[in-house]
């Protein structure tokens, strides 16, 4: 609510006082009695209310004769406007004793009442809300209250002039949030006071509002506050609804919570050559959407892939199984994406949702290789937004800044705490180690959304350093509804091990790629790369504890997936030594899996029969796609090569408990 006013009388002329529906005006009592006065008294006319208030008491101030101290407060307030100016008076009686035998003085104050109200969605359900919800605050929850600003980040078609000037589209106003203004009260009282709409100066930059007028039948855009502009002076009948648009620029962010307020004040201006004098000042509040990221288990709606040079067998397979998804394919040409096959890296896409209104939005890595132009120039549209944040130093980007390195879990519960929306998951170095790390303005931006609160893990000990390579999530018939899915080392070797007790150590992996081919007993003899996945394993349960602190995982909601690692030549870090088994696509119950080359055992990969004996009894369904050497070979994999928009989630953000 907005803070009331405090009106100071005499004894000796009429006070003229401006209340606005709605709110409170304090009556100063006490600071304007009379010496010697003991107790007082309020009359009042019946268009104005006036409430006796101290401490714990409260009463109809116009009922009794009040005892009278610094502690008391008299508010008054109107239900409706006036029909003429001062035509509601109060008057106060000042006595010497707890009897009204005495009259010492009187003050009489004259009311006028106007209405200057703000209307905004505060109730959420894309309507408009009416004064018995709050608008100067703003709260979670299914019980909380408060307007919802999207950020306007996508881009309707452009229009023209005859003359080429561009205009602005009113497709726009569908992004935006509708605030109407109400004015009522006499014609002549608006001749001496005026109504300005103003935000701050630190909120030019977040939110832009925009009238529509209406000059012969014909309706105007206006731009009226944002982009240096802090006030706006509303032009005003008597009875009069002025419907503003209000848009979202920014989305939270370092040093910007996601609020705005929007105020209007109403001003005296009736003396001259001295500064127009505030009476009252109503607030609305609102808060930008988050941007908010879709684990696997959403539903698919849309795969995207690169064409590039040397992946035509890849791609045929990929095609297939995104046709069996009954999903919508786009592929990637290579003019545009320039010989960068990497989608996943480039794009993370998600949504962002209002209480009227919700569309896709794709976030750009800082990365800025050959698919840069690519959501640009292919996404970005109507009802598709564009989102990128980037350091001002190029070189602070690194490989882990790649969203390869970004993923969301499904909706968890940790110690009691619900997150609906699931956890945002990236990886970075040690604690208190030199290492890479998601550059800062890219992990500012994911933990200001709130609504995905994000954990961080170890990913540095990798060369290319992304967490979808040691971890994937997967739909389940548990309780929880899914799995976590993530590499093992140890997993493998134990496999492994009991092929070769089988009687099949002479199995040859990589079978048919030349320069390629061992067996199991040579893999499982050599030392070095023993000792090295050992290593590899350790990185791997560090991130398996953090997981199941920070997403209240058991043991048997995690399936671990057999994968060695090796070390290129040269490299201090690791990559995966055969097609990495975790680094897949999930398209509902259909999975693209790189296909691993295996041991051959009775014409069977045994790695492939493992990874079904996990998978399949879920009801998944394993797909094995050929990515050695246009995706492998590269220090990539099915999931690093491919991207997937998907539907959005049933909840709705803004009911998260804070």
């Amino acid at each position: 609510m907005a803070s009331p006013y405090i009106v100071r009388f005499d004894f000796q002329h009429p006070t003229k006082a401006v209340c606005v529906v709605g709110t409170d005006v304090i009556l100063d009592v006490y600071g304007c009695a009379p010496k010697g006065a003991v107790t007082f008294q309020v009359k009042r006319t019946g268009g104005v209310q006036a409430l006796y208030r101290r401490g714990a008491v409260a009463a109809d101030a116009s009922t009794n004769l009040w005892p009278l101290d610094s502690e008391v407060e008299v508010l008054v307030s109107m239900d409706a406007p006036s029909a003429d100016i001062n035509d509601n008076k109060i008057t106060v009686s000042y006595y010497d004793s707890e009897k009204t035998d005495t009259l010492l003085e009187k003050a009489r104050v004259l009311f006028t009442g106007v209405v200057a109200a703000l209307d905004v969605d505060t109730c959420r359900d894309g309507k408009g809300s009416t004064d018995k919800y709050e608008k100067a605050s703003w709260t979670w929850g299914p019980n909380g209250c408060g307007a919802i600003l999207l950020v306007n980040c996508d881009k309707e078609k452009r229009q023209f002039t005859k003359t080429g000037k561009e205009l602005f589209n009113p497709a726009d106003l569908e992004d935006m949030s509708v605030m109407t203004l109400t004015t009522k009260g006499p014609e002549a009282f608006f001749d001496t006071h005026k109504i300005v709409l103003h935000i701050t100066l630190e909120e030019t930059d977040k939110v832009n509002v925009y009238l529509i007028e209406e000059s012969n039948s014909v309706a105007h855009i206006r731009h009226v506050l944002g982009e240096e502009k802090l006030q706006y002076q509303v032009s005003h009948t008597a009875h009069q609804q002025n419907v503003f648009y209000v848009e979202g620029k920014a989305f939270p962010d370092a040093g910007f919570s996601g609020l705005v307020t929007i105020g209007v004040t109403l001003l005296d201006i009736s003396a001259k050559n001295v500064p127009d004098v505030p009476l009252c000042t109503r607030t609305a509040v609102f808060r930008m959407t988050p941007w908010i990221m879709t684990p696997n288990i959403l539903n698919p709606l849309e795969v995207y892939v690169c064409s590039v040079a040397d992946n035509s067998i890849f791609l045929k397979q990929f095609t297939d199984l995104v046709k069996t998804a009954n999903c919508k394919l786009t592929i990637c040409p290579t003019r545009i994406n320039c010989g960068d096959r990497w989608m996943q890296d480039e794009v993370e896409f998600g949504y962002i949702e209002g209480s009227h209104k919700r569309f896709p939005v794709v976030l750009d890595s800082p990365r800025n290789r050959g698919l840069d132009n690519f959501p640009i120039n292919k996404l970005l549209g109507p009802d598709f937004g564009y989102w990128t944040r980037e350091p001002e130093d190029a070189s602070d980007v690194n490989s882990l800044d790649s969203f390869g390195n970004l993923e969301v879990s499904p909706p968890v519960t940790v110690n009691g705490k619900n997150y609906p929306l699931g956890r945002i998951v990236f990886g970075g170095c040690l604690p208190a180690v030199a290492g890479r790390r998601m550059t800062k303005v890219v992990r500012d931006f994911l933990y200001a959304q709130q609504v995905q609160s994000p954990v961080e893990l170890y990913s540095d000990w990798l060369k290319v350093g992304h967490v979808d390579e040691f971890l994937s999530f997967i739909r389940s018939p548990s309780k929880k509804g899914f799995c976590l899915l993530l590499a093992s080392p140890t997993g493998c070797c134990h496999l492994f091990e009991e092929k070769k007790k089988e009687g099949h150590g002479n199995a040859v992996m990589f079978k048919g790629l030349e320069g390629k081919e061992r067996t199991i007993e040579d893999i499982l003899g050599d030392t070095k790369l023993m000792k090295l996945n050992t290593f590899v394993q350790g990185c791997i349960d560090w991130n398996r504890k953090i997981l199941k602190k920070e997403l209240g995982l058991e043991e048997k909601d995690i399936i671990d997936i057999p994968v060695l690692f090796e070390r290129p030549e040269k490299e201090a870090r690791v990559a995966a030594l055969f097609p990495d088994l975790v680094n897949m696509i999930v398209l509902g119950k259909l999975l693209g899996i790189p296909k691993p080359f295996g041991p051959i055992i009775n014409g069977k990969c045994c790695l492939e029969e493992k990874v079904c004996s996990l998978l399949e009894p879920l009801g998944l369904t394993c797909h094995f796609i050929d990515d050695f050497s246009s995706y492998h070979a590269k220090l990539g994999e099915v999931h690093c090569g491919s991207n997937v928009r998907r539907e959005p989630f049933a909840f709705k953000w803004w009911n998260m408990e804070a």
